[in-house]
């Protein structure tokens, strides 16, 4: 039989959570689960990962999301959390012990950033070593003895510039060192990591996964193994569970998932080469354009661009930027993405508050920065919008 497409994939949802035929599964709002007598309850606690117990550990409607999550990302598991950042620290801890070392890249999620160098670091005494990641010389020349674990973003945050995930998979593995991609960007549609080599990969599903604004969650996949182990410590214990109904809204938006990632990129598309060719705009990040620099390591690990990218302005005008960024009338203001509305942020208002002066010049960010999500409005539109706001500065 041939491999099933990814629509097909996220059109059928998993057999054992129907219910009397139902076409959609039902939502299991229950705390726990009863068991039939003392034997039943012996047993099914000596595989807590595969069994139903309590609704903190594994839930029907849950397990339903994860099961697909885990097929359309080529992985063998995946566990659901409450928000990405709960899947971002368990993944982190899962990987690490004291006095280990973590290598990284300079433009991750800002919240990463800051539970790597304001939690990890001072209680547990990890290292961080920060690289561009754009050269595979750089992940060599930075690995040291104690390194445990290489934690990627590619795209990365603002910049949006890529890691080779093929080589630096090798390079870990070679060196028994595990890898994490937060692969948020890209979606499960348009990115592979686990198929290049990669161990685990992070998704805030409250971005494209999710793709409605009205749930947060977040999502780790890999091998069964690697879940399983963090099924019983990270996400046991710390109890960062999403809800049932959570859950269920995710279901209903991984349906639609590669129709809106395919209108995403469509639309993102045209809006990027308009937004290339403007006056105003000094730069423009999109992996999509040809004049991106890393665009055939781009076609290589990617099979298509979400709607998320970012420009800056041709001005240090403090008081014209914020003329630019407040004066759009489709792009609403707010701080995440990967929603049917189209958004703009500046990453320097919360990037200046989260790392030091050191760090915020590191990135390569200025005042000037725009990051924008193109939503599902018409492209048209969303270009007007836009060339009327810059021809205000």
């Amino acid at each position: 039989m041939k491999k099933t497409n990814i629509e097909t994939l996220l059109s059928h949802d998993g057999k054992k959570a129907h219910s009397k035929g139902a076409v959609v599964p039902p939502i299991y709002q229950n705390s726990l689960f009863t068991m039939k007598d003392w034997d039943d309850v012996d047993k099914t606690f000596d595989d807590r990962v595969n069994n139903y117990i309590y609704t903190r550990g594994n839930n029907p409607s849950v397990r339903v999301v994860e099961e697909k999550l885990a097929k359309i990302s080529r992985g063998e598991s995946a566990k659901l959390f409450g928000s990405g950042m709960a899947a971002i620290s368990a993944s982190i801890l899962s990987c690490i012990k004291k006095g280990d070392h973590i290598v990284t890249v300079k433009n991750i999620y800002g919240p990463a950033n800051s539970l790597l160098q304001k939690y990890f670091k001072p209680k547990f005494g990890i290292e961080v070593t920060y690289i561009t990641g754009t050269d595979i010389n750089e992940f060599k020349e930075a690995i040291q003895p104690n390194t445990s674990l290489i934690y990627l973003e590619s795209p990365s945050s603002v910049v949006l510039s890529l890691q080779d995930l093929e080589a630096v998979a090798k390079l870990a593995k070679a060196k028994g060192i595990k890898t994490i991609i937060d692969n948020t960007w890209a979606s499960p549609v348009f990115q592979k990591p686990l198929s290049l080599g990669i161990d685990l990969e992070i998704h805030s599903c409250s971005k494209y996964i999710g793709g409605h604004s009205d749930v947060v969650a977040g999502v780790v996949i890999g091998g069964e193994k690697d879940i399983n182990d963090l099924f019983t410590k990270e996400f046991e214990l710390f109890g960062a569970k999403i809800a049932p109904f959570e859950a269920w809204l995710l279901l209903r938006s991984l349906r639609t998932l590669k129709i809106r990632m395919d209108q995403h990129q469509k639309s993102a598309l045209t809006v990027a080469r308009f937004l290339e060719k403007h006056p105003k705009i000094a730069k423009i990040n999109y992996p999509g354009l040809e004049s991106f620099p890393q665009y055939e390591l781009g076609k290589k690990q990617m099979t298509g661009y979400s709607g998320l990218m970012s420009f800056q302005l041709k001005t240090d005008d403090l008081d014209k930027i914020k003329t630019f960024f407040n004066g759009l009338s489709l792009f609403q203001i707010g701080v995440s993405w990967g929603g049917h509305e189209s958004l703009i942020y500046a990453p320097a208002i919360s990037y200046l508050k989260e790392l030091s002066k050191e760090q915020f010049e590191g990135m390569g960010i200025s005042l000037g920065d725009m990051r924008i999500s193109i939503g599902l409005e018409s492209a048209e539109d969303l270009i007007e919008d836009l060339d009327l706001g810059l021809s205000k500065i």
